[in-house]
């Protein structure tokens, strides 16, 4: 197979309805060096059935896995066999406006320093409202999307850099990701892509959010907002984010703000009726802990960047956490 300038990746489960409009997308794509890997992580919807026939004109190769592996697997699959020198993730409910993968491409070429890149993300059911611009990481193991539920037109105009990407659409040099070992395949699903994007960091690279790159999504197609699923795996891959990754002596200045958000998130949970599933989820990333100690041990081994470098592009407001939350609310 010749090779692709960007290899694109969209892991699929049971995305029926929004596969076609995920694909038609990339077929009006105006940059089209490309190929199309399709992981269908052990659909039963048979929404990959024809499409070999009915998306012939795109470079796409389809690799049906019986069972759901989840996202962090079934992305490294994808990475074995792309053949690009760029990684773009694009998620089966996300749909990428015409100049998507051109506008990232002309980002890469103009900002050397910097090897990968976030999309601007719109609610493909609100499009007047923002999905996100990027992700933050807050010193205390939370994450959250920038600019999530405000207004589209006076948000994330500005390109900038940002802690990590969402990987819902994403570019990355395939080297960088093949080298800090793709995605942790033990968090099978939720926050890999800040673990991710965490270990890049720590071995010097830079993310930059590129406002032209646009696509629209749905976010939670498969898994549903607020579900028992991704709390469970959310928090869990959060406590795993936040001990492989967070160097000393930020470990340490830290940790207590981390286990104190934890019991804040216990009690909130409880009251919200997913008290359960949030305890069951610390208590499951404390069995991982001796395997999250010796990945620690490997990533920190490699570490490039001095903590306070590091500091700089981490959210380190005590109150931050709590003021996007209302912020974002107020916004919708």
């Amino acid at each position: 197979m010749a090779k692709s300038l960007i290899s694109i990746l969209i892991v699929s489960y049971n995305s029926v309805t929004t596969l076609p409009r995920c694909l038609a997308g990339l077929s009006r794509q105006t940059f089209k060096d490309f190929e199309i890997i399709l992981l269908d992580n052990g659909s039963a919807d048979g929404s990959t059935d024809t499409l070999e026939t009915s998306w012939a004109q795109l470079n796409l190769r389809i690799e049906r896995l019986p069972t759901n592996h989840g996202f962090a697997v079934a992305n490294n699959i994808g990475s074995r066999l792309a053949h690009g020198k760029w990684l773009a993730l694009l998620n089966a409910d996300a749909f990428p406006e015409p100049d998507w993968l051109e506008q990232l491409l002309r980002a890469a070429d103009h900002n050397p320093e910097f090897t990968f890149f976030a999309s601007r993300q719109i609610q493909a059911n609100t499009p007047e409202l923002l999905d996100g611009t990027g992700d933050s990481y807050h010193v205390s193991g939370l994450a959250w999307r920038q600019n999530y539920n405000r207004p589209a037109s006076k948000y994330g105009i500005q390109s900038c850099e940002v802690f990590s990407v969402c990987a819902a659409a994403a570019l990355y040099s395939l080297d960088d990701f093949i080298k800090v070992g793709g995605f942790d395949e033990d968090y099978f699903s939720y926050f890999e892509d800040v673990d991710l994007s965490f270990r890049l960091r720590l071995s010097g690279k830079k993310c930059l959010y590129i406002p032209e790159a646009v696509v629209q999504h749905v976010g939670s197609a498969s898994t549903g907002k607020r579900s028992d699923y991704s709390v469970y795996y959310g928090y869990r891959n959060l406590i795993w984010t936040f001990i492989k990754n967070m160097p000393a002596p930020l470990f340490w200045l830290f940790l207590p703000l981390h286990i104190g958000t934890l019991f804040f998130f216990v009690i909130y949970l409880t009251i919200r009726g997913q008290g359960q599933v949030i305890i069951k989820a610390i208590f499951d990333a404390m069995r991982g802990l001796p395997i999250a100690l010796r990945k620690r041990k490997i990533i920190q081994k490699n570490v490039k960047i001095r903590a306070g470098d590091l500091l700089k592009v981490m959210s380190t407001g005590i109150l931050e956490p709590y003021q996007e939350y209302i912020k974002r609310n107020r916004a919708a």
